[in-house]
């Protein structure tokens, strides 16, 4: 329900975000449970991510039909999508459907932040407040805040003396910025900026990039979807959806082999070059099931992704700036339309930040270590997320004693299933950390998590339980497997925001479950078809919800 401010409310179920995850859950909530239920959203629109993340370029990198609901079919026949990979207004528009279509919107209060969030443990509710005024009691709270929707925010110094334009990709302005006849500077090379700068370079005066590291990034080969072809997905849905979810990543790859050393290497060689033509993730998840195992397979990739940046950009010095050295597949791969084509253009330049560190922000550009300033009207951060743990920190958690999230996970997250954690019962996430969350089909990953949360709401209520929380020796083996099942891979051995090594300060983790979507489905069935072990309950049928 939509809520009024300064008077304190008692709900059973608050939900903060109004993205995929949230919509879903408020559904599940309110239409499949018949409980009373809020969202709390920060924009003034449904969107979550796709609502901030609006730069130039900004489109989804899985297929639009894979990255959509599978929860409703009457959803999937009425909702056509133009292209392969959506761009970020068609997204929108479809969880504006969505909201439209469930009747979401006078559950949801835009415009509004969550500043607190509070445990009582006699009363056995949170206590959740708002910078609007608002004060809700509730039963089950749900972060659906997401996993990318806090901006890294990177200390240069003098950040704040520049006085030209500036933007951040995660979070930019409603109307078109028009660049014509300005001078840009970008920092970051991430997947965020490899959309963006090929748009911005056919508008600027002239572009400089400032890059840390290059990422090995591979055509997105989009295109529009033909009448045939929307048909034939349609048709098929359902068996589409059984192949995606039973995927390891959450999509389907045919072209998926077992082993690169099973083949010659003429035939690896064909088959990558196939995979690079397929676009998308199809190098990154698709190729070889040995490429995030076997450091030999994993640098014949990484070379053939250099040979191709070699070939794509016409002067030697930029392109070797341009080839990744870190092992391939280790970071989230970016997908890209004419990016390297863009550094052959006379108006762009890059600078390689990690030989010359930028010194310092000026009124009128950067200042380069090695004496070098380099002036323009705009500057755009692209500098990466504070994943996992700083959506969640934001929302000022405090559990069982007042203890925080920040002070349980001071050395380190850890969960159960990446659902919950000790000492905060009946605080679910959505895709949390721990789970199989961004290396995973997200909305198929949302789903699961959604339902599986509704389950366990169901089942407390039908048996009159008051609070669910993990026990804490549960949570130490959840991480221990999470680790175990990393460290079996080559994806910790760099460093990335999966874990959380571009945070000063952040305890490094790897914060992704890797064992793949349908092995944690079965586990998380399992734990719910066995009276959810590894959980404990708290009942007390006579307890009152009422808070002072």
């Amino acid at each position: 329900m939509s809520i009024q401010p300064h008077t304190p409310v008692h709900l059973d179920a608050v939900v903060v975000g109004a993205g995929f995850a949230g919509l879903y859950m408020l559904h599940a909530l309110r239409d499949r449970l018949g409980l009373k239920a809020t969202v709390f959203e920060a924009a003034d629109d449904v969107g979550g991510t796709w609502y901030w993340n609006r730069y130039p370029g900004a489109r989804c990198d899985i297929d639009s039909y894979d990255y959509s609901f599978s929860f409703s079919d009457e959803i999937q026949q009425e909702w056509t999508w133009s292209e392969k990979y959506a761009a970020q207004p068609e997204i929108m528009k479809y969880l504006q459907f969505v909201a439209d279509k469930l009747k979401l919107r006078p559950d949801i209060n835009f415009e509004t932040r969550v500043v607190s969030s509070t445990y009582d443990e006699h009363a056995r509710r949170w206590v959740i407040r708002t910078d609007r005024g608002h004060t809700v009691v509730c039963k089950y709270y749900i972060s659906g805040a997401g996993t990318l929707s806090n901006a890294a925010d990177p200390a240069f110094k003098g950040k704040h003396s520049f006085k030209g334009e500036v933007y951040s990709t995660s979070a930019w302005p409603h109307e078109p910025v028009d660049f014509t006849g300005k001078t840009v500077g970008i920092i970051g090379t991430g997947a965020s900026a490899i959309q963006a700068i090929p748009l911005i370079a056919q508008q600027a005066k002239h572009l400089t990039v400032f890059q840390r590291t290059p990422n090995y990034t591979v055509p997105l080969q989009n295109c529009r979807e033909t009448e045939e072809e929307v048909k034939a997905i349609k048709a098929n849905y359902a068996e589409i959806r059984k192949q995606s979810k039973a995927a390891l990543a959450g999509v389907a790859f045919p072209s998926m082999r077992t082993s690169m050393f099973d083949d010659t290497p003429e035939q690896v060689q064909q088959h990558l070059e196939y995979c690079w033509n397929a676009g998308g993730f199809s190098l990154w998840l698709g190729a070889y099931g040995d490429v995030l195992t076997d450091e030999k397979a994993s640098n014949i990739v990484a070379e053939f992704v250099r040979s191709k940046i070699r070939q794509r950009v016409t002067d030697p010095k930029t392109a070797e700036k341009l080839c990744p050295r870190y092992l391939y597949g280790t970071k989230r791969q970016p997908c890209e339309t004419r990016y390297y084509e863009t550094y052959n253009r006379d108006n762009v330049a890059l600078v390689d930040v990690k030989a010359d560190p930028i010194q310092q922000i000026t009124e009128d550009g950067i200042d380069l270590e090695s004496g070098q300033s380099v002036h323009f009207d705009c500057l755009i951060y692209a500098t990466g997320f504070d994943a996992f743990t700083g959506p969640l920190y934001k929302l000022g958690v405090k559990g069982r004693g007042g203890a925080t999230l920040q002070a349980h996970w001071r050395t380190g997250v850890r969960t159960n299933l990446g659902l919950m954690s000790h000492g905060f019962p009946n605080f679910f996430m959505i895709t949390g950390p721990q789970s199989p969350s961004v290396l995973f089909n997200m909305p198929l990953g949302i789903e699961q998590h959604v339902e599986w949360i509704a389950d366990a709401i169901r089942y407390m209520e039908d048996n009159g339980l008051e609070a669910i929380e993990p026990a804490l020796e549960e949570e130490v083996e959840w991480d221990k497997l999470v680790a175990d099942i990393a460290n079996a891979t080559l994806l910790p051995r760099t460093d990335t925001w999966y874990t959380g090594s571009n945070i000063p300060g952040k305890p490094r983790k790897f914060l992704v479950y890797l064992g793949g979507g349908a092995a944690y489905k079965q586990t998380c069935d399992e734990v719910a078809r066995n009276g959810y072990t590894g959980f404990v309950f708290e009942s007390d049928p006579s307890l009152s919800a009422n808070v002072a």
